[in-house]
């Protein structure tokens, strides 16, 4: 993973605790928009200098841990799982969010159904196939609108945008979602992925502006 401008920059904007704060823009009326967060129309690409690019006949993605039953999914057995749709908004801890994103991948909560997670399991760590983590509490992800997308608006999900496989998790900032996701293990303990021990907040509320540790 390479430590380049953009991760020196976020690193200092946590140490300062700004990074969306000073650009507070907000719609009358439009309870959506999270405080600090303008809205665009566009699909920004932001990442730490490296794209992963993982032919579909390499790609596994391997579910451990805390869990009854571990699997490894092959891209055929991955996409022979229920198919979800979900459509959701999407807030980037930059500053900008996007409305209406309509995403197609298999649910967590489907994933919860297959691992049978242990009673000790209370927290989930997403791994990347460029090194990337981060971390969450089971709870968080066991939502309705928590899925691992491989399309985007009805096309299959890109490269830029972390296919073929990323997490969505709509109620926190985009970080938590892992792009290129090649892993998740559950934990009895909570383990910091790479922007949370760079300063970045451990839980992500875009509603609570709740960017820093």
């Amino acid at each position: 993973m390479e430590d380049n401008r953009l991760t020196r920059t976020k690193e200092q904007w946590a140490r300062a605790r700004r990074g969306g704060e000073e650009r507070e823009v907000f719609y009358e009326g439009d309870d959506r928009l999270p405080p600090g967060q303008h809205l665009v129309e566009t699909f920004p690409v932001l990442d730490l200098g490296f794209k992963p690019d993982i032919p579909l006949n390499e790609w596994t993605f391997h579910i451990r841990g805390f869990v009854t039953t571990p699997v490894t999914w092959t891209w055929d057995q991955f996409l022979t799982q229920p198919q979800f749709k979900d459509r959701s908004d999407f807030h980037c801890v930059t500053s900008w969010s996007r409305y209406d994103n309509d995403w197609e991948g298999v649910s967590f909560k489907h994933i919860l159904s297959i691992v049978k997670p242990l009673s000790l399991a209370r927290f989930v760590l997403f791994k990347s196939y460029d090194d990337y983590t981060t971390n969450l509490p089971l709870e968080a992800c066991d939502d309705d609108d928590v899925l691992l997308a491989h399309s985007w608006n009805d096309k299959p999900l890109s490269r830029d945008h972390g296919g073929p496989v990323r997490v969505i998790v709509p109620k926190r900032y985009a970080w938590k979602g892992a792009k290129w996701v090649k892993e998740i293990v559950f934990s009895d303990t909570d383990e910091k992925g790479f922007w949370e021990v760079r300063g970045y907040s451990n839980t992500a509320f875009p509603w609570k502006n709740d960017r820093y540790g």
